[in-house]
């Protein structure tokens, strides 16, 4: 951690608001500018919000970095998102001050980054930030460079005269010790590099169930199973939702039935659903929560939380059949047509956590402004008690709509049934969400990228397969078309981002995995072979542009794309996926489908390479995506071709069951799949249900090939 030390700026202050990531409007909406900057010319609304700050910002291309080298100018990058509070904040206090701005654009070239567009350049410095100050990072995050876009140093949020200093500062040793910041660039590029390496394990590739099994169970201990989700620390840890943990989870129930494995996912969907984290209202979920009970969020709506939350409780729906589950999907989805769907059919990105400058107005109640709207007394103390609403507030002077009691209980000592109650909170919510539609609303991120389409995409067709709702699977062909129109090219290319008709940012490694994972699940609810071949068109082009042969992992970035510091190959899961562990999936699918040995071979080498973290690791829920694909590969999933006049209303009765390990294909004619081969029978629907290209005897039933797959 040499970069500690290079700038004496206390850091106490950043630590402590590193988390706040909700967000608010910028400037950007009023037509008389004193101030226009290159930013203007852009269509992320994050880099218009900054498109009249007198800071003469500029987009990160090969412009800004030529001019940054033809100037010998240090770069100043800064990277947020729209609905990012601090990043506000930060913007108000400094870039929207002309002193610190004459400052910034004497002495520095200032580049701006829609981390979101651009999470290639936000990883480079985001590591050059964890490295600068030896712990967690957050945004806004400001970074340091050489004009060749070296990083130097890092770090998040500052307040304005903490920011001065820091100019200051490397004004004056750009000026004296240009030597010592060149040292510190070679330092940290070095550095970055070391963290980068990639295991490389080219030991026979062997995957046994009961190590997934036991990483499984060590998951489980790190989960909290009286109020969901990961432990925190203390009373005051922020929870964040991980979709991919419970989705290993539950595959892993169905596998072994592991109980303790269903219970922490059931758990954390109960009390996820009961919290704030939860839009009570106008269903879908926030970022994460402030604290460990899910109360109180960060307001924020993303994407890519709903798309993945919307699949979880759709596929747990099937193992639990909970009516509450139902009902989060179905409001969740009503959320994403009324306020985040394009007339185009791509989604929208995100919602901010702000309006009218302040963090989670849009969303909470006053007691008095409750009861304005509920004018029924019996319906307004079963709303207030369910709700948890009270005089003076549960957060900040308002209430944060959650329950923390069993309705049955609440009816009970109300003298109601728990019909009479159910309908009375649903009138209760309809008023209030009629009262809340008049407020002005939080900022909307209206651009649209691919990945996390791909992601809400598989959320509707996981909806599908739960519901058989004929207007989610209209809806998920919808933004499939989209996809393949506006973002896919004819030799398989992908871009990442679209508005306002426009698609200019190259895409990355998990555009295209996560892409090629739900045009696979397209196929199974339509037996539909144009998106099983779009898939794999979109498989060969990553690995003709993506590939690392000697690591057998594939980049971050194209090879098309103009270079970074380093080209990094991600390891890691998160939130979502990890590129790499999201590509080996894709590879495993594609392989199966396709009969293609190949890329189930390069598949089960990229978890190879990880086998020694995935077994070792203390905290698997980083790693949960990789873990279900070595899943895939030590208990092959069932392969269920339903052929026949009846195929589609048999398959689509069969996926309402619980069937995680279970892969769909068929339909009224056999199709190019060598899987489906000489199993059609003229005139008569029969399931082959099949398992290493190892086919049981036909049967003509539901329950008859559910039995079959339970005793296979």
């Amino acid at each position: 951690m040499r970069f500690l030390y290079l700038l004496s700026i206390p850091l106490l202050f950043v630590l402590s608001c590193k988390t706040q990531n909700t967000g608010t409007t910028g400037n950007s909406g009023n037509s008389n500018h004193k101030y226009t900057n290159r930013l203007a010319k852009e269509s992320s609304p994050y880099l218009l919000q900054h498109a009249h700050n007198p800071v003469d910002w500029q987009p990160w291309d090969r412009q800004s970095l030529a001019q940054a080298k033809e100037e010998n100018k240090l770069i100043i990058i800064s990277v947020g998102y729209s609905s990012c509070h601090w990043c506000h904040v930060m913007e108000h206090e400094s870039f929207e001050d002309t002193a610190v701005a004459r400052i910034m654009n004497e002495h520095f070239v200032n580049i701006k980054v829609d981390r979101e567009e651009r999470p290639d350049v936000d990883d480079v410095y985001m590591t050059a930030c964890h490295l600068s100050k030896g712990g967690s990072c957050g945004w806004p995050l400001n970074a340091f460079a050489l004009p060749d876009g070296r990083p130097i140093w890092a770090g998040t949020y500052f307040p304005k005269e903490d920011w001065l200093s820091i100019l200051e500062q490397f004004i004056k040793l750009k000026t004296e010790k240009p030597g010592e910041l060149l040292s510190y660039a070679e330092a940290m590029a070095s550095d970055i590099q070391n963290r980068e390496e990639v295991p490389i394990n080219l030991g026979k590739a062997e995957f046994k169930a009961e190590d997934v099994s036991a990483a499984a169970n060590r998951l489980v201990k790190t989960m909290d199973l009286k109020w969901g989700g990961r432990k925190t620390k203390g009373e005051f840890g922020n929870k964040f939702p991980m979709p991919d943990n419970h989705r290993f989870l539950l595959r892993e129930y169905a596998l072994s039935g592991n109980s303790q494995a269903l219970l922490a996912t059931e758990v954390s969907l109960d009390k996820m659903a009961a919290g704030g984290i939860y839009d009570q209202l106008g269903g879908g979920f926030a970022r994460y929560s402030t604290d460990p009970r899910w109360k109180v969020p960060h307001f924020e709506k993303m994407m890519y939380d709903n798309g993945q939350l919307v699949g979880l409780y759709a596929e747990a729906y099937t193992a639990l059949k909970k009516p509450r589950y139902k009902e989060v999907v179905e409001q969740t989805l009503d959320y994403v047509s009324r306020e985040m769907t394009d007339p185009s059919g791509g989604f929208y990105s995100s919602l901010d956590a702000d309006s009218e400058g302040v963090e989670g107005k849009f969303y909470v109640f006053t007691k008095e402004e409750v009861e304005a709207v509920i004018k029924d007394k019996t319906a307004l103390t079963l709303f207030c008690d369910y709700y948890n609403v009270i005089p003076g507030g549960n957060w900040e002077h308002s209430n944060v709509l959650h329950s923390t009691d069993n309705l049955s209980k609440i009816a009970l000592k109300k003298n109601m049934t728990l019909q009479e109650a159910e309908s009375s909170l649903a009138e209760s919510r309809a008023l209030l969400m009629a009262e809340r539609d008049k407020r002005i609303r939080p900022g909307l991120d209206d651009k649209v990228l691919t990945a996390w389409n791909a992601l809400m995409l598989s959320g509707y067709i996981d909806a599908y397969k739960a519901f058989g709702n004929k207007s989610y699977k209209t809806v998920a062909l919808k933004n499939a078309k989209f996809i393949a129109d506006k973002a896919m090219k004819e030799d398989g290319r992908l871009t990442r981002n679209y508005k306002d008709g426009k698609a200019v940012v190259n895409a990355f490694l998990d555009d295209y995995a996560l892409t090629i994972k739900a045009f696979i699940q397209l196929y199974q609810i339509t037996f539909d072979e144009q998106w099983l071949l779009k898939a794999r068109k979109l498989t060969d082009y990553a690995l003709l542009h993506f590939y690392d042969a000697e690591s057998g992992m594939f980049y971050f970035t194209s090879d098309l794309d103009d270079p970074l510091v380093i080209r990094k190959i991600e390891t890691d899961d998160n939130v979502i996926a990890g590129s790499n562990s999201a590509m080996a999936e894709a590879l495993f699918l594609v392989g199966t489908f396709f009969y293609e040995p190949s890329y189930i071979d390069k598949a089960e080498r990229m978890v190879n390479n990880m086998k020694e973290t995935l077994l070792n690791h203390p905290q698997p829920s980083f790693f949960s995506n990789w873990l279900e694909v070595m899943s895939m590969i030590a208990s092959p999933p069932f392969e269920v071709a339903v052929l026949g006049p009846d195929s589609d209303a048999m398959a689509k009765e069969l996926q309402t069951y619980f069937l995680p390990h279970a892969l769909f294909l068929g339909g009224k004619t056999e199709g190019t799949l060598q899987l489906l081969e000489d199993k059609l029978v003229e005139g008569e629907t029969y399931i082959y249900v099949c398992r290493n290209k190892t086919c049981k005897r036909p049967v003509q039933t539901v329950q008859e090939a559910l039995e079959v797959i339970r005793t296979y």
